[in-house]
């Protein structure tokens, strides 16, 4: 029995669910109108029944992302979501208030979510016993402590490998709501983590100014997919729910060819999904958004985790300027020195450019070339550039006809065995991953007179291309009367045939009773967050909780924990009394991230190597 391995792609809507599919992926999680952690890629149930009618040809699952916590009036629209989800062909519903565990539903798959803070084996044993089917981790864990979830539980595991990177343990951030009122538990989130802060100390001393200071790189796990499966994960999740087609497209067929060259030195591993990629575009994860990469936890080390520059995508680098000007209408031109490795510049590309000469605290200009002639380019902005400063490409203008041009073909090859008689034509077809499928054209057909003829139609006919499924005939049998059939005919019971093979298979599964061995003692209880209605408190008290607070969307707490990280401000600065113990000290806690008028308090716990940050 070989093992499947998932890629899971996000979809904004159908157009890019689609793109995603055509690019490889096994899977898909998108949102429904409401409910969804990111309020901005929200989908109709149409819309979300339309990508899964094109996903489910190839055998790829659509998941719904109802991730956000409920309020009591919200309780029976979610529940409605889970029944439209279910009908409209959704294999799973991904999910962060325990409030759902507590509904009627019906039996679609129960994932948990990243939301659910899954960062212990403790944790992922209490979601075990409640009944979920997939435990979707934590970003912050690293490849040991992968694995002792996986071994504790058995249970289907998803990771992350690709993009944004949270600050905080997701779940377990309330500072977008504590600056702005946009809750992220809620699908809101202002993103104010990519904000700029100071550093100083209670005397007014200031360590870093008007820096990003809470701002990560993006994850980039294409290289430790053996690693990974290794682990124990199964479904390789690449974050983007908001990011546009170029992105999906890119990175989708990044780990579909780094999933796919782990398969193929694998036996014992196979695709969760139909259809073979052929051809298209070369993807590079450089030439579409990213805040530069990191691997961050994924062997238990730390190291610089900061997006240095800005929050924003600055590019690849494409050379340095030489000379800059003016033309007669104002508008700014430079000649620059190329990389080596780099393309040069053409028109419609994306300039990026730092302030200051290429002082990282200064911020960023864009501009457009707008002209390109050698190493002289003319752009519409009206800025100059000093001698000296780096050019950052952050549009590629060809790369992105690439993408759009040069789309590869998802095709899944079906073999055919054609037993043909004067009465019927019987048919076996098989296909990868594990599809079978046997029919029969039944009919009083006509005694050719030109037998050869007659089996060379035959066969060329039933092995042609319909659709997605390419059609090879690797065996046949014919009676000694062999049928004379129209090729119009032969062609017609192809298109039946093709309409026939369906490569979906939705599981279902009914969310499991809570237990005795559910239960957990009060003392550890510390992860019970986000309650905000009567259901998932009746859950947590059932559980062993002495009492419940209330969620933090619900009711402001003064001096709250606005955020738990595994990042920490000292260690990327070069203030860690591990690493730096000399200026450690001399720094006077405590330390405060200042914004405009907000003043937050930030708290460390060096022992676990944790960082808070307190309103």
């Amino acid at each position: 029995m070989q093992i499947e391995l998932e890629l899971l792609a996000p979809a904004k809507n159908r157009e890019i669910g689609i793109a995603a599919v055509d690019c490889g992926a096994d899977a898909l999680y998108m949102a429904g109108p409401e409910f969804g952690a990111r309020e901005a890629a929200g989908n109709s149930m149409d819309e979300i029944a339309a990508t899964v009618a094109y996903a489910k040809q190839f055998g790829v699952k659509v998941y719904l992302t109802l991730n956000t916590i409920l309020y009591d009036s919200e309780l029976k629209a979610a529940q409605r979501l889970v029944c439209d989800a279910w009908e409209a062909g959704c294999a799973a519903v991904i999910v962060q208030d325990m409030a759902l565990l507590k509904m009627e539903l019906p039996p679609i798959r129960l994932f948990a979510s990243t939301q659910a803070n899954i960062s212990s084996v403790e944790q992922a044993l209490l979601l075990k016993n409640l009944g979920f089917e997939r435990l979707i981790l934590a970003r912050e864990l690293s490849l040991e402590q992968i694995a002792a979830i996986k071994q504790a539980t058995g249970m289907d595991i998803e990771c992350f490998v690709h993009g944004a990177l949270c600050v905080s343990y997701s779940g377990q951030c309330y500072l977008s709501e504590f600056l702005t009122g946009r809750s992220a538990n809620r699908g809101c989130c202002a993103q104010v983590c990519r904000s700029l802060y100071t550093l100083e100390d209670g005397s007014g001393r200031v360590y870093a100014w008007n820096e990003p200071l809470l701002s990560l790189r993006d994850l980039n796990l294409s290289g430790r997919i053996p690693d990974l499966v290794k682990a124990g994960v199964t479904s390789f999740k690449i974050e983007g729910r908001l990011k546009n087609s170029s992105y999906v497209k890119n990175n989708v067929k990044l780990y579909r060819e780094a999933i796919d060259r782990f398969i193929a030195e694998n036996p014992g591993y196979a695709r969760a999904s139909a259809g073979k990629i052929c051809g298209g575009f070369t993807p590079n994860p450089n030439l579409t958004f990213n805040r530069g990469f990191t691997e961050y936890f994924i062997d238990g080390k730390r190291s610089r985790w900061r997006s240095e520059a800005a929050a924003k995508y600055i590019g690849e680098p494409v050379g340095r300027v030489t000379k800059c000007g003016k033309t007669a209408a104002g508008c700014m031109w430079f000649e620059y020195k190329r990389n080596p490795e780099s393309e040069p510049i053409v028109n419609g590309d994306g300039l990026c450019f730092l302030k200051n000469g290429g002082d990282e605290k200064g911020g960023i200009l864009g501009a457009r070339a707008n002209s390109c002639t050698g190493n002289k380019v003319v752009t519409t902005e009206k800025f100059g550039i000093p001698a000296g400063s780096p050019v950052y490409r952050n549009y590629n203008f060809l790369f992105e006809r690439e993408l759009e041009k040069n789309m590869p073909e998802r095709i899944i090859e079906v073999s055919l065995k054609v037993f043909a008689s004067a009465e019927k034509i019987r048919i076996k077809a098989g296909w990868e991953p594990c599809g079978e499928l046997e029919t029969e054209f039944a009919a009083p057909f006509p005694s050719a007179r030109n037998r050869e003829l007659a089996m060379e139609n035959i066969v060329k006919q039933f092995g042609k291309r319909t659709g997605a499924f390419s059609f090879n005939v690797t065996e046949t049998g014919f009676e000694s009367d062999v049928p004379f059939i129209p090729l119009s005919v032969l062609n017609e019971m192809r298109r039946r045939l093709a309409e026939m093979i369906t490569v979906d298979g939705v599981a279902g599964g009914k969310t499991g009773k809570m237990n005795e061995e559910t239960k957990i003692a009060p003392a550890r209880l510390s992860y019970l967050a986000n309650c905000s209605n009567h259901l998932s408190e009746e859950l947590y008290l059932q559980l062993g909780a002495t009492a419940v607070e209330k969620a933090y969307e619900l009711e402001h707490k003064e001096k709250a924990e606005l955020m738990h990280t595994k990042y920490c401000i000292r260690y990327e600065l070069g203030l860690c009394f591990k690493d730096n113990p000399e200026r450690a000290k001399a720094v006077k806690e405590p330390l405060y991230l200042v914004n405009g008028e907000k003043r937050l308090k930030l708290r460390f716990d060096c022992k676990n190597c944790r960082m808070f940050v307190i309103g």
